[in-house]
């Protein structure tokens, strides 16, 4: 790792670009055009929050809450707890002296912000003993842990097993380096039945007594019973989102796509994360009612659905790029969280995590193992990614709700999972009638395919496919 790298720390970095950006617009319009000049390697990925307005504002102001929560969390007292995405966050924030961080939606912020992305995080974590085909979205913010250049965890957990190998491998090589406690949630072949449900529940109060042991303090019922009913209301908002972005024109702006899940996967529970949903529900029904398209034309050339993840290619390009094609972003299969109501768990309520019960700490316990077990990848890589709602059927389900005109699919470096039957997934959506491409390339990590090189071959292959041409 550079020197220069080493100069100052990941996750104050992503503070000061997130929190300088989320009050620019507080000031005049001179003012901004005074900011953007001085922060000119910054501007561009802040530039395309901004020009949506108050959304795109209050997204900014969550990730810098966030990222300060992270930076603080020591000297506030807090202990810091270090894990994967696909977790119930929900259980953390309910703990008063805990603060959690995500690796993968750390090492989003990064590429996304830093102007060469996070590739020299990368590359530190095979200096030390990563595989150079490990997982790049764990990484980015993994490899800046590992240098010493962020607040040091304190104890790191992991509910990803089997599920994904290399999200498991991350962060117990992690634990092990770094001589922390570690935490493996586990998770049986199947997802439903009862002795699936109690093992589940039981697992998870497993892992609220590991939490309490490393903070030294208790769960706290009262704030975790608000926290899951503001989830509550956050899933109605999510639902009626998901209605609105069935219509012809999409009227989701692309980047919604990105403020949904990353709030989702940051922030459930919180406040904050309200506050841009209600305000992306606000932009998105003005759209609907006007029959605009969300895009900054308002028109619809196409609907896109990225089989997997999206691109996170540096200054947010690839929501920029849908954008200027006048090309919808319908959600991928990587937001899909299975609460009761949303229109693609209509008919398969078992598969979905029914309705929150804050009415005793159980009935809580028992919501969070449920939500918890049906994250994304939790629930579709138990098994075949062809068997009864596994990574097939929900993919086809959604495509079916959605009714996009091509899909693509991108993983990472440590996809195996996906990367073994990506060739079978294009045959079957194929068959159902749905052009689909598979982009090689690396979706946190630009030296694999350059963003241009991906612009290239999508271009082509709508081109070639006569979609919307």
């Amino acid at each position: 790792m550079k020197k220069e790298t080493r100069e100052y720390n990941y996750d104050w970095m992503l503070w000061s670009i997130f929190n300088a950006g989320s009050k620019a617009l507080d000031g005049t319009i001179k003012e901004f055009g005074g900011l953007v000049k001085v922060m000119p390697n910054f501007s561009p990925v802040i530039n395309n929050f901004l020009r949506h307005g108050e959304p795109g504002k209050l997204f900014l102001k969550m990730i810098s809450e966030y990222t300060n929560d992270i930076m603080t969390a020591h000297k506030e007292g807090k202990k810091l707890c270090l894990g994967t995405f696909v977790t119930a966050k929900h259980l953390f924030f309910s703990f008063d002296n805990v603060v959690p961080v995500w690796a993968e939606p750390l090492t989003v912020f990064g590429t996304l912000g830093f102007r060469k992305g996070t590739s020299e995080y990368m590359d530190y974590c095979c200096e030390v003993g990563f595989t150079e085909t490990s997982c790049s979205a764990q990484r980015g913010s993994i490899g800046a842990v590992l240098a010493g250049l962020t607040e040091k965890p304190d104890f790191v957990i992991c509910t990803a097993p089997g599920i994904c190998d290399t999200n498991a491998n991350a962060v117990q090589f992690l634990s092990s380096y770094l001589d922390l406690p570690f935490f493996q949630c586990n998770f049986p072949a199947k997802l439903t039945g009862d002795r699936i449900n109690e093992y589940h529940h039981r697992d998870f109060k497993a892992l609220i007594s590991f939490i309490e042991e490393q903070s030294g303090s208790r769960l706290n019922v009262e704030k975790l019973k608000d926290i899951l009913e503001e989830q509550r209301h956050q899933d109605e908002i999510t639902d009626e989102l998901y209605d609105l972005i069935r219509l012809k024109p999409c009227p989701l702006p692309p980047i919604f796509i990105l403020m949904m899940y990353a709030g989702r996967l940051t922030m459930s529970g919180r406040k904050s994360y309200t506050a841009v949903l209600e305000s992306m529900l606000g932009v998105v029904k003005e759209n609907a009612a006007r029959g605009h398209a969300g895009t900054a034309s308002k028109k619809e050339r196409a609907r896109l659905l990225m089989c997997y993840i999206d691109h996170y290619t540096t200054d947010a390009r690839f929501w920029e790029w849908l954008d200027s094609e006048d090309i919808s972003l319908m959600p991928s299969l990587i937001f899909s969280f299975w609460n009761k109501g949303v229109n693609y768990a209509e008919g398969r309520a078992e598969e979905s995590y029914g309705v929150i019960d804050t009415s005793s700490l159980d009935t809580m316990i028992d919501s969070l193992a449920d939500i918890n077990s049906r994250m994304p990848m939790i629930k579709q890589l138990r098994g075949p990614y062809d068997a009864p709602g596994m990574w097939r059927d929900d993919l086809l389900c959604m495509a079916k709700i959605m009714d996009p005109d091509f899909m693509v699919y991108i993983g990472s470096m440590g996809c195996r999972n996906s990367w073994g039957v990506n060739k079978l997934l294009q045959r079957d959506c194929e068959r159902e009638g749905i052009p689909t491409m598979l982009l090689f390339a690396d979706a946190f990590d630009d030296r694999v395919a350059s963003w241009e090189h991906c612009i290239d071959k999508i271009s082509e292959f709508m081109h070639v496919r006569g979609i919307r041409s």
